[in-house]
Order: C-alpha cells, then sequence, then structure tokens
C-alpha cells in the first residue's frame, strides 16, 4: 500500500515537471516575429523600406527571393534585396526581431502590420496599428529607449 502511494506520487510528480517544462519552453516567442504562413514579418520585404517615401505601404516579399537568418524565412522582392540582406542582415532588420515596438515599450509583445513602419536613426521599427503606432511616434525617444530595456525579455513572458 505505501509502495503503491510512493509510485502514484512519482507518476504524479514526473508529469507535473514535464508539463512545467514544457510550458516553459513552448511559452518563450521566437526571436523574430514569424508569420505561420507568410514568414518572418509577415512576408515583406525589410530592405523595400529603406528606399520607400515615409507612410508608403510594405512591399510583399516573394517565395522565389528567401533567406534564412536567425530561425526564420525573409521574402524580398527582388535578388538584389535579397543580397543586400544576406551581406548584413542587422542593417534591415527591424528593431525586437519585428514585433510591435509600442507593445515591447510597454512590457510585452505583440504582432507587427507592416504598415505601421517608421525608420529612425537608420532602424526600422515596426507597430501593429494606427493607434499604436501614432502613440508610439508621439515619444518615439522614449518609446525606443523603453523598448531597449525590455528586449529581449519581453520574449520570456
Amino acid at each position: 500500500m505505501l509502495w503503491a502511494n510512493i509510485m502514484n506520487l512519482s507518476k504524479k510528480f514526473v508529469i507535473f515537471v514535464i508539463i512545467l517544462a514544457s510550458s516553459a519552453v513552448f511559452s518563450d516567442q521566437p526571436e523574430i516575429y514569424t508569420h505561420r504562413f507568410k514568414g518572418a514579418i509577415k512576408g515583406v520585404d525589410v530592405v523595400a523600406f529603406f528606399t520607400l517615401p515615409v507612410g508608403a505601404k510594405a512591399v510583399k516579399g516573394s517565395d522565389e527571393f528567401t533567406y534564412e537568418w536567425r530561425g526564420a524565412t525573409w521574402k524580398f522582392s527582388s535578388e538584389e534585396n535579397r543580397k543586400k540582406f544576406s551581406r548584413n542582415p542587422q542593417k534591415y532588420a527591424p528593431q525586437y526581431g519585428g514585433y510591435c515596438a509600442f507593445a515591447v515599450a510597454h512590457g510585452f509583445t505583440t504582432s507587427p502590420r507592416p504598415n505601421h513602419w517608421f525608420i529612425a536613426d537608420g532602424k526600422l521599427y515596426l507597430n501593429n496599428n494606427k493607434n499604436s503606432f501614432h502613440k508610439w511616434l508621439e515619444d518615439k525617444e522614449n518609446k525606443i529607449a523603453r523598448a531597449d530595456e525590455n528586449w529581449p525579455d519581453v520574449l520570456q513572458d
């Protein structure tokens, strides 16, 4: 009887440890925001942002021009842009792995909407929606400073 109780408790403990360990593993978010079907940053060409006029819509990437970096598939609208990215991904990749910059400044992550973008000091920032984008723009220096402090720890929450 005692042995059966010990075995039952041991099984429950092992199951508890497995659940705890797997929840910790699966709760962490990937370093790069990746859409399940579209790839990194919802499949937009991140290099193209650097040639667009402010307020322009994001340029969709193509399955024809891809590059694997930091566990994500990045898509580009041309071979030229793919090559630029492959030579210097840090220059073109959005800050905070492409997660919403406003959210990261406030200690959490959410997906980006690539049409809500801004380049400051040569760095690409994406936001989730028009409201968060405008709030971010109103105080971007402080929001960037706060997001820099929170990154990458917010991925663990």
